[in-house]
């Protein structure tokens, strides 16, 4: 015998008071499907003053029938308090995952209480009989309550079924944890229910069973076999209230008349207290879900939807525009409807016709709508992207990138059409990287209002560490974000190929340009560092890249320069690697720019003293080859030419040497190391002609060298060097003026006064001057023969 059959009917009373307290305060903290347990509340909170009337009458503890009662119904109270512990302190997405099974558990514990409160004998306790009715109403409502799942959850949870274990990944280790405790407690419904949430969270494709789907839809087909049209629906569908729209969440009042929710909610809102079809006046405003009409209602739009199918596969199969559209319409109409048609359509083939009709027609707007409605059927739905795929559609869809009027819808049903279960789906990816003409496209696009989508579909394809061919590609088509990206986070094999594809590729100055916006130098910069392989790869970017003007100021400001002149300065350095120094450096101050930008990265000095002495000991050097001396020549040239004063440092530096290192150039076969060489002297006898004029004396095959260039006009920047070199040279040395009159020189120099450059015709007057001395008149004759001095007195 158990202490609550020895204790007094009161003192039972007191305890199931108690206990029905606690479950109603403990109901409040459940944070889903409150509307439920709100109502579990509710009949508690009734049950509550039946209850203390019970206790305040004193029952007679001789009443077994009564004590019976009393017992069931605190078993059953205390199996609510229990449940709604248990729900209390889950996680939410647990209680929303199991949302339809705790529903079913809180309508099923109301209905128990229900039955207990229904034994209380009433009938024998005469002094109760005026609350007896009272209890009968509440027992009849709790053992015929209904509970119903939020809608709003249901979808949620729905939802969840067609994704992919990433997006929910973070429960699953909580979910395991439960299920181990729920094995522990030998709860082994919970256990199972557990794991199949698990085998859901952890498919690797959470798609719909296609199966069944397939099977629905043909059963519903087995209905409508000889039907054509539509289905008109029963009057038992149709709302009351508006008497012409079929239901969808039709709930019964207490007179049994069946109603839209939300149009009987806003009939009763509006004040109106009338059944809607009867007129008659209600006392009882509760609703209840009318579950079996609902299911009726559903299956009458299902074979609808079958015969809409039907009827849409005829008009695509037409082939003529309007019904095409029409039927491109109406499919789109079905999605809206029931997210169900998107799977009918495709067992209808529908899917492969509109590709086929896509493939075939001629009209734009007819293939902009297709590619739009696909979009729509594949939105969310694994299966139709499939098939999409695997039906060429890939290449379908890359041939409408290259018409304007259709790319944005052609890039937005690509763009859905990669996206997978937990991202991009790498198999589509990899379909439409082998689309050369398709990436082209889409690099076009990137001008263009599908920008967005577009580049990101392109750096996804961009992505594979094992494929470089797609990145080339896109190079080519002039766009080098994934380029620089692969330069910047590639692994060191990666970046090595990537600059070789830029050293070989034939970019034109806005591909450089490009280039370096996009922030290609800074890594290039940093594999200089490198060994020799990438090393020399970096600097023949470099090479490239310093080219254009807008480059130059990026190096500097990355700190290029400094850079550069470390690696020229080492010691034990290879030839290739002092060769692309040196053609870098004349880069940068090639086009009258000097030594703009030959600074450190805050725009301070570099040591150009060093640079120029550097670059002039590289001329001194029997073995260089033309292709160290070169660069090396121009560059010093392009600095020479923007400051006279780093020329006459160097002179000093060097000590009066520079003319040894320049001079014996003027031997090499090569015509551009002259030229450049008579350039450099022209500068240097500005400040130390004597050794020069001392030069040309001893080497009269020099001297010859030095007229070839001033006699030919083809070459106007050499020979304004030539003769500015001419007029810088001692006047005082009459054995050399000698030399050029016996070379018939005085022709060339009245030629250039006549028809050369202001800068040319300045030197040349400068160089008459040394045929003009008075003490020697051999000279002044000769020039009086050509008639010179009277033309141009």
């Amino acid at each position: 015998m158990s202490l609550l059959e020895l204790a007094p009917i009161g003192g039972v009373l007191t305890i199931l008071t108690t206990q029905v307290i606690r479950t109603i305060e403990a109901a409040r903290d459940v944070i889903v499907e409150k509307d439920s347990f709100k109502a579990l509340s509710k009949y508690l909170s009734d049950i509550e003053p039946i209850l203390n009337e019970l206790h305040l009458h004193g029952l007679n503890d001789s009443e077994e029938a009564t004590r019976q009662a009393l017992d069931c119904l605190l078993r059953d109270v205390k199996m609510a308090y229990d449940m709604v512990e248990k729900y209390k302190n889950k996680s939410r997405f647990y209680l929303l995952i199991k949302c339809r099974h705790i529903v079913g558990e809180v309508q099923g514990v109301t209905r128990e209480i229900g039955r207990s409160l229904s034994l209380l004998p009433f009938s024998n306790t005469e002094v109760l009989v005026d609350i007896s009715a009272k209890v009968n109403t509440l027992q009849n409502e709790m053992q015929t309550a209904e509970f119903e799942a939020s809608q709003a959850q249901i979808r949620i949870v729905e939802k969840l079924y067609r994704v992919e274990p990433s997006v929910i990944s973070r429960e699953l280790a909580s979910f395991k944890r439960e299920k181990e405790d729920a094995a522990v407690r030998k709860e082994r419904s919970e256990e199972l229910f557990l794991k199949q949430v698990i085998e859901l969270l952890s498919r690797a494709d959470a798609a719909k069973d296609h199966e069944e789907i397939k099977k629905q839809y043909l059963k519903r087909l087995r209905v409508i076999q000889t039907t054509e049209g539509y289905i008109d629906p029963l009057n038992s569908f149709i709302c009351p209230i508006d008497g012409s729209t079929a239901m969808v969440d039709p709930v019964s009042l207490s007179t049994r008349t069946t109603c839209e929710r939300a149009a009987i909610e806003a009939w009763f809102k509006s004040g109106k207290e009338t059944d809607p079809k009867t007129g008659h006046l209600l006392d009882d405003f509760s609703v209840r879900s009318n579950h079996r009409l609902r299911k009726a209602i559903e299956e009458w739009r299902e074979l609808n939807y079958c015969l809409q199918i039907k009827v849409v596969k005829r008009k695509l199969l037409s082939a003529t525009d309007s019904a095409v559209e029409e039927a491109l319409n109406r499919m789109v109409e079905l999605f809206t409807e029931n997210p169900i048609n998107k799977d009918w359509i495709a067992i209808e083939n529908l899917i492969i016709i509109s590709l086929s009709v896509l493939e075939n027609s001629l009209n734009k707007d007819i293939k902009r709508k297709i590619l739009l409605t696909l979009q729509d059927a594949i939105a969310g739905n694994a299966h139709n992207k499939e098939i999409v795929v695997e039906s060429r559609g890939i290449d379908l869809i890359g041939s409408c990138l290259e018409c304007p009027r259709i790319a944005k819808a052609a890039v937005d049903l690509l763009y859905e059409l990669m996206q997978g279960h937990s991202g991009w789906n790498m198999f589509t990816l990899r379909k439409l990287s082998e689309q050369s003409s398709a990436i082209n496209f889409l690099v076009v696009l990137l001008e263009t209002e599908s920008a967005e989508k577009a580049e990101r579909i392109l750096l996804e394809l961009c992505d594979d560490d094992d494929d470089d061919e797609t990145i080339i590609r896109v190079v080519k088509a002039h766009w080098y974000k994934p380029l620089v990206n692969r330069l910047i986070q590639g692994q060191k094999t990666a970046r090595t190929s990537m600059v070789r594809v830029l050293v070989e590729m034939n970019l034109e100055d806005r591909d450089l340009k490009n280039l370096g916006e996009e922030g290609v130098i800074p890594p290039l910069l940093k594999m200089v560092s490198e060994k020799f392989e990438a090393k020399e790869l970096a600097l023949s970017a470099l090479v490239k890249l310093s080219s254009c003007h807008e480059n130059k100021k990026l190096i500097a400001d990355s700190g290029g320069v400094s850079i550069i002149t470390e690696q020229l300065f080492s010691s034990h350095i290879p030839t290739l690697i002092i060769v692309r120094c040196t053609e870098i450096l004349e880069k940068l101050s090639s086009n009258d720019d000097g030594t703009k930008f030959l600074v450190q990265s805050d725009g301070s000095s570099v040591d150009l003293e060093k640079i120029t002495t550097n670059l002039l000991v590289v001329q001194q050097y029997t073995n260089s080859s033309h292709v160290i001396k070169k660069p090396a020549l121009r560059a010093l040239l392009n600095i020479f030419k923007s400051s006279r004063k780093l020329v006459e440092k160097a002179i000093i530096r060097a000590d009066g040497l520079s003319q040894i290192q320049i001079l014996p150039l003027l031997d090499d076969p090569d015509r551009e190391i002259w030229e450049l060489s008579i350039s450099l002297l022209f500068h240097f006898s500005q400040h130390e002609p004597q050794g020069i004029a001392e030069f040309f004396l001893v080497q009269r095959r020099r001297l010859e060298a030095l007229v070839g260039f001033l006699k030919d006009e083809s070459r106007g920047d050499t020979q304004m060097a030539a003769i500015g070199l001419l007029a810088n040279l001692p006047k005082s040395e009459v054995e050399l003026t000698k030399k050029l009159i016996e070379a018939d020189l005085l022709p060339s120099i009245l030629k250039i006064l006549r028809s050369g450059t202001t800068d040319a015709k300045e030197n040349a007057l400068g160089a008459l001057f040394r045929f003009t001395d008075p003490s020697n008149l051999e000279i002044q004759r000769k020039v009086v023969d050509w008639k010179f001095v009277c033309k141009h007195s």
